[in-house]
C-alpha cells in the first residue's frame, strides 16, 4: 500500500494475455449448455483483467486424484503469474505423491458468488531454485517477503519444498455484477 492505495503489478505479457484469452474462448465454446447459461459473455472475465484481479496470494482449492481414482481437494496459496496459477507444497504431502503419478489437476478460486476462476489441466512440477524460474521466484519474493519477512527465504529453501504451474487445458471465469476498481479489491 502506498498512501492507502493498493499497488498492483501485472506480470502478464501481451502474448500471455492473447494466449489466455484464446484458451478462455475455446473453453467457453466447448462448455456444456448449463455452464454457458451461467457464464454468459457479459459475466465472463477477460484475460486482460485476470492479472490485476488475481494479484498476490489467492487461495485456490486444488483437486488431485489418488491411485484408486478418488478425488482429493485442499486449499493452497495460489499465485497467478504469466497467465497461469502456481502453487507450492511439500514433497512429504499426499498432494505431491498424487501429482508425481497423476499430474491431472483442477483448481478453483472463488469469492462468494461474486467471482470464480476454474482451471483444469496438468501440474508441471519444478524447483524454485531452477534458473528458468528466476522471474517467478522474484514474484514470490515480491509477494511473500512483505507478508512473512526474510524468514520466507529460509522456509522456501527447504529440500522438501516444491512448486507447480498448472498448464491449463480448460479455464472458465465468472463475475457477478460490474467490475470493481482495483483499489476496492
Amino acid at each position: 500500500m502506498l498512501n492507502g492505495a493498493t499497488i498492483v503489478i501485472m506480470h502478464e505479457t501481451d502474448t500471455d494475455i492473447a494466449e489466455l484469452q484464446a484458451l478462455l474462448d475455446r473453453s467457453y465454446e466447448a462448455a456444456g449448455e448449463h455452464l454457458r447459461s451461467i457464464t454468459t459473455p457479459d459475466r465472463r472475465i477477460a484475460a486482460a483483467e485476470l492479472g490485476t484481479l488475481l494479484s498476490g496470494v489467492q487461495v485456490i482449492n486444488l483437486a488431485t486424484v489418488t491411485a484408486s481414482g478418488e478425488p482429493r481437494v485442499s486449499p493452497v496459496d495460489g499465485l497467478f503469474f504469466r497467465g497461469r496459477f502456481h502453487f507450492g507444497s511439500s514433497t512429504t504431502s499426499q498432494r505431491y505423491r498424487n501429482l508425481r503419478q497423476r499430474p491431472q489437476i483442477s483448481a478453483a478460486h472463488t469469492r462468494g458468488e461474486e467471482i470464480a476462476v476454474v482451471v483444469h489441466g496438468t501440474a508441471q512440477l519444478f524447483a524454485l531454485s531452477d534458473p528458468a524460474q528466476r522471474d517467478f521466484r522474484a514474484y514470490c519474493e515480491e509477494v511473500y517477503i512483505p507478508l512473512y519477512g526474510e524468514e520466507w527465504r529460509e522456509f522456501v529453501s527447504r529440500d522438501t519444498m516444491f512448486f507447480a504451474r498448472i498448464e491449463p487445458k480448460q479455464m472458465f471465469t465468472f463475475r457477478m455484477g460490474a467490475p470493481r476498481p482495483v483499489s476496492e479489491m
